[in-house]
């Protein structure tokens, strides 16, 4: 669509308020998101400049917006512990050819395929590990880096915390930013047209100056200082086949990330929807630009991408001029973030950790899915006892027994009543589960009219159908009714 002075004029009405919105919002995500990843404040603000300015302006997705995501934090984290800061760059720029070329063998769509409870396992666990990690730092102490170790310890370091003055600030900085973050959804309306995560941070840094609280806050060298594009000596680590296991790790995790956020983006509006093959090339093209200048890898992120959406985005200008607004406020302001204390960006994680672990969301899926939600448990209990990519090794692998299972699966549910007899059956009708079908059939003995409801079944074979209609005939053979639902599951023998 050409620009013209009509196109510009929307722009300004629409797309400006909401990147400076979703500006708002990023800061502080850019900021906690960072420092909880043991890199500099800045480089979450370069991660999320080059989402907006090089990832927003290509095709792909129009109104999601990407930038360094709490959901990469603990794998972040582990990598800048292993191999170093210097070498952060270097795992996120080859993670970034890895998803270009993903993109070129049109292989986006496939990250659909992947199972829901897999990645929602995954974003439980990360939840888990990032609470755990986050939880420290919001009483001003340092954890173990294990998040089993972690979450035992935590009720003991919360007493030794609280007894400290620095322990005691720290704690109710953090819990207040919970609490603004909590609280925000039921403040007046107009009140809430301003981010929640920026009130609560520019509060807690408010509070802290004002009561010359003792609590650490961010510490800023300055934009350009922090910048370190991988050399030769990072190069040669690409030689070691532990450091190829987090690249792909990073490539993989942060494309379904993204390309979910995309899934769920088009569910928030009526405009086009993503071509996820387009949107992984912009993710894989902002991840090396990302790298090549040393920063934190990217995703789409479903929060700054909500916001875009809800404050009312028509294109991918909104997206643009958000990076803008962060390298503006990374130039020529970058001193407040030195009144940002610590424990408000760990109080930001630990509810964006509460998001992602979602118990709502997890209960309801139990009560409706239970195979479903033994997956997910699968793959969140093995990233916290183990590794975030074992524990996704793991997810997939129950996710292919409970495939394994449901295809050779079947049940039948007989309800009998004085009135009649209802047989229903659910599953996977094969050859494979032939004795299991004839042998359940003929337990039933009706007790009137029988309906045989097979509106359940997800496969239905030629044997199971010829064993089926036989016992249906056999029953109007002795002057049983018996109906099918739905009529055209069955050829009736005449």
């Amino acid at each position: 669509m050409p620009w013209n002075a009509t196109r510009v004029r929307a722009v300004l009405r629409t797309d400006l308020p909401a990147s400076i919105t979703v500006f708002l919002v990023a800061v502080p995500l850019c900021v906690g998101v960072s420092v909880a990843s043991g890199a500099p404040a800045e480089l979450g603000l370069v991660t999320g400049i080059v989402g907006g300015l090089v990832a927003g302006a290509l095709p792909g997705s129009s109104l999601q917006v990407s930038g360094p995501a709490a959901g990469l934090t603990v794998l972040v984290h582990s990598a800048v512990t292993t191999f170093g800061l210097p070498a952060l760059g270097l795992l996120v720029l080859t993670a970034g050819l890895v998803q270009v070329l993903l993109a070129l063998l049109r292989l986006g769509r496939w990250f659909r395929a992947v199972s829901s409870a897999v990645v929602e396992g995954m974003l439980t666990g990360i939840g888990i590990v990032l609470i755990a990690s986050q939880a420290y730092v919001l009483l001003g102490r340092r954890g173990s880096g294990k998040a089993l170790a972690d979450l035992g310890g935590l009720p003991a370091a919360a007493v030794r915390a609280v007894g400290t003055a620095g322990g005691g600030a720290s704690l109710a900085v953090g819990a207040g930013v919970i609490a603004v973050l909590v609280l925000w959804k039921h403040v007046p309306r107009r009140l809430a047209l301003l981010p929640g995560p920026l009130v609560a941070v520019v509060l807690a840094a408010a509070a802290v100056r004002l009561l010359h609280l003792p609590v650490p806050t961010v510490r800023v060298d300055g934009l350009l200082g922090t910048l370190q594009p991988p050399g030769a000596e990072q190069f040669a680590l690409l030689g070691r086949p532990e450091v190829w296991g987090t690249v792909l790790t990073f490539a993989l995790i942060a494309s379904a990330e993204s390309l979910f956020s995309a899934s769920a983006v088009d569910h928030m509006h009526a405009g086009r929807r993503t071509d996820y093959n387009r949107e992984l090339l912009a993710q894989g093209v902002g991840n090396t630009v990302a790298g090549a200048l040393g920063a934190l890898p990217m995703t789409a992120v479903i929060v700054r991408s909500a916001a875009n959406v809800q404050a009312g985005a028509r294109t991918k200008a909104s997206r643009v001029l958000h990076g803008g607004w962060l390298l503006l406020f990374a130039l020529v302001l970058p001193g407040l973030l030195h009144l940002v204390p610590l424990a408000a960006l760990a109080g930001l994680l630990v509810h964006a950790g509460g998001k992602l672990v979602a118990p709502r969301a997890r209960l309801r899926l139990w009560r409706a899915d239970r195979s479903e939600a033994l997956v997910l448990l699968a793959t969140a209990t093995g990233i916290v006892t183990l590794n975030l990519l074992e524990g996704v090794a793991i997810g997939l692998v129950a996710a292919l027994a409970k495939t394994a299972w449901d295809v050779t699966h079947i049940r039948l549910h007989v309800e009998q009543s004085p009135t009649g007899t209802v047989v229903r059956v659910h599953g996977n009708a094969t050859f494979v589960k032939l004795p299991t079908l004839v042998d359940r059939l003929e337990e039933v003995t009706p007790t009137g009219p029988v309906e045989l409801d097979l509106s359940a079944l997800t496969h239905l074979d030629a044997a199971c159908r010829q064993a089926l209609t036989a016992w249906a005939d056999q029953h109007r053979r002795r002057g049983v009714p018996v109906t099918v639902t739905p009529e055209a599951e069955l050829v009736r023998s005449s």
